[in-house]
């Protein structure tokens, strides 16, 4: 006689068992991260938001001395002329390597044999430390040996001036040392959007008599405008954090001429020793980040799909 197999369905009661126990190794494998997260960053970050409300100079007793920190900051012309260096470094970023980036991607779409050459060609500079990327260019924009006297000799003096050592050039100069190594990681970023597009709607654009300008504006830009929202949001976080390439090219000269909020920071906590006062720089840098994400929240809310 042949038995019979009974299938006994899981109770309600196995399965929540069940469930829980998967939510719980879930949590078991990010913990270690979890706890890597807290020490690295969120430890860090509470210490740096409660020294800003200090006098600690790096060493010795922490005293609490309310807001002078933030009144003493707000009287400060040094720290609002490193935010206008921020702002106006913020504003270049936003328009020429993206600009930049987007016309170079656009017209490697289009190369169809030898595009990873150019691709290396163009991203190799991002790959370069900042050291050397600077050290290049202070050599190629020095004033005594540099390009701008070779110019000079056959008329052209436009460059032949200290652009890193002048006031009104010295933000200018590392800006565009800062882009030069930058564009490339755009052009990067743009040609893989710019990839995926469909095809048939740069057909459908040309049988309705669109220039390659308008093709551009109407189906390109659209396309891939979630990697351009994304790299204009990271761009603005970016720009509150700029230091290297400044630190390195002028130190924040001449005359505080280029001086940023980071080269201010670091001012301020190691060769002033007033770590109370450098943290509530640091807050102020980081509600510039919290700005810039809020902003583009509020645009998602509204519609906006990033």
């Amino acid at each position: 006689m042949a038995s019979t197999i009974t299938i006994h369905p899981r109770s309600s009661t196995d399965r929540s068992q069940h469930s829980s126990q998967s939510a719980w190794g879930r949590w078991l494998f990010i913990l270690p991260l979890l706890i890597l997260n807290l020490i690295v960053v969120v430890v860090p970050s509470i210490f740096g938001l409660l020294l800003a409300f200090t006098d600690w100079s790096g060493y010795g007793p922490i005293n609490f001395i309310g807001l002078k920190n933030f009144t003493a900051l707000f009287e400060d012309p040094i720290f609002f002329k490193s935010l206008g260096n921020n702002l106006i470094w913020t504003a270049i970023f936003l328009t020429v390597p993206i600009a930049v980036g987007l016309l170079g991607a656009y017209m490697l779409s289009g190369i169809k044999r030898g595009q990873i050459f150019f691709r290396i060609v163009y991203f190799l500079p991002y790959v370069f430390a900042s050291v050397v990327n600077t050290q290049i260019w202070r050599q190629i924009l020095h004033p005594r040996v540099g390009i701008g006297p070779i110019l000079a000799e056959y008329g052209i003096s436009f460059l032949d001036f200290p652009i890193f050592g002048t006031r009104e050039t010295a933000l200018l100069g590392v800006a565009f040392v800062d882009g030069w190594h930058f564009w490339g990681f755009l052009v990067i970023l743009y040609l893989s959007a710019m990839v995926a597009v469909d095809t048939e709607l740069y057909e459908v654009a040309r049988l309705d008599g669109a220039t390659r300008f308008q093709q551009f504006r109407f189906v390109t830009l659209p396309s891939i405008r979630p990697t351009l929202v994304f790299t204009i949001l990271m761009i603005t976080i970016w720009s509150s954090l700029v230091f290297d390439y400044v630190f390195i090219m002028t130190g924040g000269g001449p005359a505080n001429s280029s001086e940023v909020m980071g080269t201010y920071l670091y001012q301020n906590a190691f060769q002033r020793f007033d770590v109370g006062y450098a943290a509530s720089i640091g807050v102020m840098m980081s509600l510039w980040v919290m700005l810039a994400i809020a902003g583009f929240t509020y645009l998602r809310w509204r519609g906006w799909e990033i």
